[in-house]
């Protein structure tokens, strides 16, 4: 997928989390999510933990932290 289309998946909305980055308007933080990855969660497991998850989500979180000049 797009790089583009792939960022659109992340959004901001301040009544969420005090408006950090977070995943299709839903209450998950991309820096959660960039976490599981660090620690050595799969994204297997995390699609498990959030059946609501899509692959390109997780794809979007590595996407964004790329952007911002973190690499998660």
């Amino acid at each position: 997928m797009d790089e583009q289309l792939l960022l659109k998946r992340i959004t901001v909305n301040h009544k969420i989390f005090a408006g950090k980055p977070i995943i299709r308007g839903r209450r998950l933080a991309v820096e959660h999510v960039l976490g599981m990855l660090a620690a050595g969660d799969t994204p297997d497991t995390i699609l498990h933990g959030y059946p609501w998850l899509e692959r390109e989500d997780i794809q979007a979180c590595r996407a964004y932290a790329g952007v911002r000049g973190g690499h998660g």
